[in-house]
C-alpha cells in the first residue's frame, strides 16, 4: 500500500462525508435557500473529492480524463441550476422574506417591471397594483 492509496482513501472518505452532510442538510434545513446551499456546495465538493480519490486510485490517463470531464460538467451545471431554481422560487413568492439578510433582487425586479411598464406606454401603476406582472 503506497501513500497514494492512503491519500485516495482519505479523499474518498472525506467526499462521502460531505455528500452525507449534504443529504442530511436537504432533510433538516427549514427553507429553500438553506436547502439549496446544502444541495450544491458540500455535494459538489464531496463529488470532487470522490473523483480525486478515484483518479488517484486508477492512475490511468483515459480514466482521469473522464473524471475531469465529470468534474467540469458538475462545476458548470450545479451553480447555474441552483441560481435558476432560487430565482424562480423568489419570483413565485416561495421564499420567506424574514430570513433574508440582504435582498438585492426586489429592487432589480421592481426596476424591470417599471421599465417594462413605462417603455411600452400601455403599463400603468393600476396594472401593477392589480397583480399583472
Amino acid at each position: 500500500m503506497t501513500w497514494l492509496d492512503v491519500l485516495s482513501g482519505a479523499c474518498l472518505l472525506a467526499g462521502c462525508a460531505l455528500s452525507l452532510i449534504a443529504a442530511i442538510g436537504l432533510i433538516r434545513f427549514p427553507d429553500l435557500f438553506s436547502r439549496m446551499h446544502a444541495g450544491t456546495k458540500p455535494q459538489v465538493l464531496g463529488l470532487l473529492l470522490i473523483l480525486v480519490g478515484v483518479g488517484l486510485r486508477l492512475r490511468d490517463w483515459t480514466d482521469v480524463g473522464m473524471l475531469l470531464a465529470v468534474a467540469m460538467f458538475q462545476l458548470l451545471t450545479a451553480p447555474v441550476a441552483a441560481h435558476m431554481i432560487g430565482r424562480a422560487a423568489y419570483r413565485r413568492g416561495a421564499v420567506r422574506q424574514d430570513t433574508l439578510l440582504v435582498d438585492e433582487l426586489t429592487p432589480a425586479l421592481e426596476a424591470e417591471d417599471f421599465g417594462a411598464g413605462s417603455g411600452s406606454g400601455s403599463g400603468s401603476d393600476g396594472d401593477r397594483q392589480s397583480g399583472r406582472t
